[in-house]
């Protein structure tokens, strides 16, 4: 089964769901540990990629980065044009429950045309390389003026094999009470779709915007690589 068709087999109504209660929603394994191991693989090869951030340079954490270059590997490529349709219906009713127009487009390539107009050409995917002890600090992905507000991770290495600690962070912040968090331990393959910036939440005076950071914590043992899908371009 490719993966385009297990994104497809995916219980899209219950993740909608887990979005709207949570934030953020965890799916079965959807790429296969070859998948993987070739994603992994590719972190060497510097011709494959755009740019690459060191964490602590910028005090970002502990870790490093690589963003890829056109054209991405055919996995991301196919992994991002499959999940986008169902988080665009997903984010077109989060933006009408703030009182927005519904006005994200139905396929990748029309929110890429639209970061195209606004000077976003780059692309985003990227991946995430920890060792013993690394960490990513409390973060958002915006990149800039248009924001898609749906981002996801899929996790390369295998827990309790190729490393220990390295939970996925996130944490939510709501007016006028104390941030809420949340420490995801997460198997080789599976996604975590999550809020790029804000999502809605219903309050006794209806819907209002709750800004959510995400991170990882303290890798305690072993190495650590994830795939990020962020579906927005950048300038």
């Amino acid at each position: 089964m490719k993966a385009t068709e297990r994104i497809a087999a995916l219980d899209w109504a219950a993740i909608e769901a887990q979005l709207w209660d949570f934030g953020y929603a965890k799916t079965p394994a959807v790429l296969t540990p070859a998948e993987c191991e070739e994603l992994i693989a590719l972190y060497g090869d510097e011709t494959r990629f755009r740019s690459r951030v060191d964490m602590a340079r910028y005090r970002f954490g502990l870790g490093d980065y690589k963003y890829f270059a056109h054209p991405l590997p055919p996995v991301v490529t196919d992994l991002r044009g499959a999940v986008y349709p169902y988080l665009a219906a997903v984010a077109n009713r989060w933006r009408e429950a703030l009182g927005g127009p519904a006005d994200y487009p139905s396929t990748l390539d029309g929110l890429l045309a639209r970061c195209a107009e606004h000077g976003q050409t780059r692309p985003t995917p990227l991946l995430l390389h920890y060792e013993a002890g690394g960490y990513n600090c409390l973060h958002q992905d915006l990149y800039g003026d248009v924001v898609f507000p749906l981002q996801l991770t899929c996790f390369l290495s295998r827990r309790g094999a190729d490393y220990d600690g390295g939970d996925f962070l996130l944490v939510e912040s709501r007016p006028r009470v104390q941030s809420r968090g949340e420490s995801i331990q997460t198997e080789q393959g599976e996604m975590v779709i999550f809020t790029t910036r804000e999502r809605p939440v219903r309050g006794t005076r209806g819907w209002f915007r709750a800004a959510m950071r995400h991170g990882v914590s303290r890798v305690r043992r072993g190495t650590r690589y994830t795939l990020g899908v962020i579906f927005h371009d950048a300038k």
